[in-house]
């Protein structure tokens, strides 16, 4: 037993309870802490209420300008983003914008599969996401054998978008020889799936190869930090605008897109 004085009496305290009770206050901080520093410390330094604080998924904006006039809002992951929680993504919600539509990493090349990709795919469908898949194309390797890389990986249904072909490096390949490669891998899948691939690419890189080949492919095109994306001579579907993106549920920065349209004509593109 120890002693204390309250009120000018002495009174007894329990030693035994003492301990208990110290020993759940150090319980609560420890439990407390990391939620504090996630949580807490940024809206203190923000200059956030408590009251927003409650709002966790509210707590970060996108981290980059957004261009204006569009509705449709998008981002696309692979492996890099590591495990990612789809729950928070289609949760989140800034200046009334929301992530629509996800676009996964697949495939690449003839044997490569995305590690993160199985678990992304079921994980966004459970959480409500639109959601696609891509292929990162080489074009020194056999195009068909990429097309049955992604085939095997990639099982389509009712409502998910088309399949994207991701188109980006020559190889040091001849135009011809590109051209000949995606064309095939485009056949391939479109014949699978039975609905016409999307094509991603850049500005420079769709005008040297691809322009006068591709123009009934639905386009999606990736140009950062800028206005409008350096496209004004066809239209595009799609717009990689930043890799930069800050979203709740996934660590690190992420490509965000825009789609050209309303979110009732995203629906419209996506399979039967």
């Amino acid at each position: 037993m120890v002693v204390a004085r309250a009120g000018g009496k002495r009174k007894k305290v329990n030693k035994s309870r003492l301990y208990l009770y110290t020993g759940l206050l150090a319980v609560f901080l420890i439990v407390m802490a990391p939620l504090f520093f996630r949580y807490g410390l940024p809206l203190i330094k923000s200059g956030f209420s408590w009251t927003e604080a409650e709002q966790y998924h509210n707590l970060k904006n996108f981290g980059v300008p957004i261009p204006s006039g569009y509705k449709t809002h998008g981002i696309d992951v692979s492996h890099h983003q590591g495990r990612i929680n789809w729950a928070e993504v289609a949760a989140m919600e800034v200046n009334g914008i929301r992530i629509s539509f996800a676009f996964l990493k697949a495939t690449e090349g003839i044997t490569r599969q995305d590690r993160q990709f199985q678990r992304n795919w079921e994980k966004a469908g459970a959480a409500g996401m639109m959601r696609g898949a891509y292929h990162f194309f080489h074009p020194s390797r056999d195009a068909a054998k990429q097309a049955e890389n992604f085939i095997r990986q990639v099982k389509l249904k009712p409502g998910d978008l088309p399949p994207v072909l991701d188109i980006e490096v020559s190889n040091r390949r001849s135009k011809k020889e590109i051209v000949e490669g995606a064309q095939e891998w485009c056949r391939l899948v479109e014949e699978h799936y039975g609905v016409k691939p999307i094509i991603y690419t850049s500005p420079g890189y769709y005008d040297k190869y691809l322009a006068d080949d591709f123009k009934d492919y639905p386009l999606w095109i990736a140009h950062y930090h800028e206005d409008l994306p350096r496209m004004h001579h066809r239209r595009w579907q799609f717009w990689q605008h930043t890799d930069k993106a800050t979203i709740n549920g996934i660590k690190g920065e992420v490509d965000l897109n825009v789609f050209n349209g309303s979110l009732s004509k995203l629906r419209k593109l996506c399979i039967e």
